[in-house]
């Protein structure tokens, strides 16, 4: 892909050999022609939307599932399991009328909501996996010292769950920020979609700039790259952890 990017913008690549004329250029071409900056505010705006409510319903749910004996748990535990088993393709049209009818189509709004609802049934299920295997003793520990449940929450399960949060955040940020199905369908206005439909301005009627969709790509990417470099550690303690605790 970056040998790819490097090419002449009027060629279409023919091997992986390195360009012997690099157009480093292609990514300040890319980034103009594909409005980089001004999808990526857009992005940040349904990501900050999206990602912390996501968290804390996942994680008062994952607590509640995990922790606590609350009635008919089991069975909304399989009701989250099977939301995992919906394809998302099949969920477009339904979610299309759903926003037209509430007036949120062509807004960020459109997207934030049902990202917030399509993200919940794996959120829960790995805040759940954390909080299942978190000792019985902790909470017996805070209750005999006059703990509330609140208390026990905020200052005990929460700190415990940091990995598992740091992991699923860095998860659902990546998803957000790379969705382009549901942007493409719900805004119509290219410059109110997510940055990933950036690629959309490298198709012409009649061409395809090869080389600049690659570069377009790579700039796109690479948040998600560097926030997944940044917090690697975080990201591989929460699976270590449950795959050592499950």
């Amino acid at each position: 892909m970056f040998s790819a990017a490097l090419q002449p913008a009027d060629r279409n690549p023919t091997g992986l050999t390195w360009p012997t004329d690099p157009q480093w250029g292609n990514f300040a071409t890319a980034f103009e022609t594909g409005h980089v900056w001004q999808l990526m505010g857009s992005s940040l705006v349904i990501v900050l939307g999206v990602v912390p409510v996501s968290l804390v319903a996942a994680t008062l749910a994952g607590f509640a599932l995990g922790s606590l004996q609350v009635r008919f748990g089991r069975g909304v535990l399989v009701f989250f399991v099977l939301g995992l088993t919906i394809p998302f393709e099949a969920l477009i049209i339904p979610l299309y009328y759903q926003a037209q009818s509430m007036g949120t189509v062509n807004t960020p709004w459109a997207v934030i909501f049902p990202l917030i609802g399509l993200y919940m049934p794996f959120g829960v299920f790995w805040m759940r996996a954390h909080f299942i295997n978190v000792p019985r003793e902790l909470s017996e520990a805070a209750r005999v010292d006059g703990a509330s449940l609140w208390r026990e929450f905020r200052s005990i399960q929460l700190p415990l769950a940091a990995p598992a949060l740091s992991a699923l955040a860095i998860l659902l940020f990546i998803w957000t920020w790379n969705q382009f199905l549901l942007p493409v369908v719900l805004i119509a206005d290219p410059l109110q979609r997510t940055v990933a439909g950036a690629l959309t301005f490298f198709q012409g009627q009649y061409s395809l700039s090869i080389p600049l969709l690659n570069a377009g790509a790579l700039i796109i990417i690479t948040p998600a790259v560097l926030l997944f470099l940044v917090f690697q550690r975080q990201f591989i303690r929460a699976l270590v952890q449950g795959a050592v605790k499950g």
